[in-house]
């Protein structure tokens, strides 16, 4: 064996991952209504061999008029390459969008903040590189902008690319966040090495969960600091739901987060019937949803004014139950909660999706595992209402991060 591959298989041995998919297969993926593949453009059809590195930066264009950033100077769709977390080891391309800050880059170069935006849906059209984002997200990234932050938004894998994207599959979001802040570096615009990672809800299991592979998936990325809203956490040994339902009986949006698991469930196994989870009333809406983005399902649960009675049978079949705690199992579990920079974590009280109380028993434990947590509750206010009203914090917990300077943590005080 030659010494660079003994070297090689060291390195991977030492952090427990596989090797970075040289000389692995990638998985050929065939456009799919089952993933709400749609062709959008030729930008998001790579049909050579994908390289065998992740984070390489493949090909850029200028974002459209309509979905680009106010405070951004330049700004582009970008395709790159990542580990495919279906199976944590093979290739696959994901795409995203790189803005960059107006007026003249610091001599270091601009920090980057790699941003992981919540859930859209599961379609292709979905992705913000093709559709943008909703105006609380747009405004939040223009904060940002303005503090002189370049930033990179990958879609995650699945979307506006071929091929399933399965929500809460911490590997997939974590290699995504990480191999998109590689790829921004490998542009031209003077970006430096200082990262921040920020998510919200999705996002947020993808920031939090891309600061627990970091160490072993991306040593290269000086990752100064996490900032998680709504973050996505599940604890063991609970029986309390990830979404705190208040009354099954009223008609109630958030069934499209059922909706959209049950279709990621079936895509782990398409073997699983729409009538092993939900009543006939539903069956029609449910079929018509594969294709739509979160806010399309959003407005028609609301149209037929379904509630989770309404939609849902009392109790779904033994093979889904039993399909959902294996896709958890294998997928929903952070590797870690030690994490080795500082993590700012943000919660409306009031959130119900994901429940308050799952996020605020993320902070305990992740400061029972030796990580250095900022945590914020936010009293009256909810699942979105959190995000921006955490920028006053989160942006001065960054630039502490950024210049390595003490943060003060909140593990020792009870905010609940």
């Amino acid at each position: 064996m030659k010494l660079n591959t003994i070297l090689i298989s060291t390195f991977y041995m030492v952090f427990g991952l596989q090797q970075s998919f040289a000389n692995t297969p990638f998985i050929e993926y065939k456009f799919s209504p089952l993933y709400g593949d749609k062709h959008l453009s030729e930008f998001y059809r790579w049909n050579e061999k994908i390289p065998t590195q992740p984070g390489l930066l493949l090909r850029t264009e200028p974002l459209d008029e309509g979905i680009r950033l106010k405070e951004a100077s330049d700004q582009y769709r970008i395709l790159f390459s990542s580990t495919n977390g279906i199976d944590s080891r093979s290739a696959t391309v994901v795409s995203g969008s790189l803005f960059i800050p107006k007026g003249k880059a610091p001599a270091e170069g601009w920090p980057l903040l790699v941003w992981g935006h919540g859930t859209v849906g599961l379609a292709d059209q979905c992705a913000p590189s093709w559709a943008g984002r909703v105006y609380r997200n747009a405004y939040y990234l223009n904060q940002w902008l303005k503090q002189g932050y370049a930033i990179v938004e990958p879609d995650y894998q699945g979307l506006g690319v071929v091929g399933p994207h399965w929500l809460i599959n911490v590997p997939q979001l974590s290699f995504n966040i990480l191999d998109s802040a590689r790829a921004a570096l490998k542009t031209q615009h003077q970006i430096s090495n200082r990262i921040i990672i920020a998510g919200q809800s999705q996002g947020g299991a993808a920031a939090f969960g891309a600061a627990t592979y970091a160490e072993s998936y991306a040593p290269d990325l000086n990752i100064k600091g996490t900032i998680a809203t709504g973050v996505i956490y599940k604890p063991k040994q609970t029986e309390r739901p990830t979404i705190n339902i208040a009354n099954r009986n009223l008609p109630n949006p958030a069934l499209a987060y059922q909706i959209l698991g049950f279709h990621v469930l079936q895509q782990y196994d398409p073997s699983l019937k729409v009538e092993e989870v939900f009543i006939p009333k539903a069956f029609a809406l449910v079929e018509h949803s594969r294709a739509q983005c979160a806010s399309e399902i959003f407005a028609d649960v609301n149209f037929e004014k379904l509630s989770f009675n309404d939609a849902l049978l009392a109790q779904p079949s033994e093979k889904y139950q039993k399909l959902q705690a294996k896709f958890d199992q294998k997928y929903g579990a952070y590797p870690t909660l030690k994490i080795k920079h500082p993590v700012f974590i943000g919660t409306g009280a009031d959130d119900r999706t994901p429940d308050a109380r799952n996020q605020m028993q993320l902070v305990k434990d992740a400061c029972a595992a030796g990580t250095q947590v900022q945590a914020h509750l936010y009293h009256g206010l909810g699942h979105s209402e959190a995000v921006p009203r955490s920028l006053q914090d989160a942006i001065p917990f960054a630039q502490l991060a950024l210049n390595d300077q003490a943060i003060p943590d909140t593990c020792s005080i009870n905010l609940e």
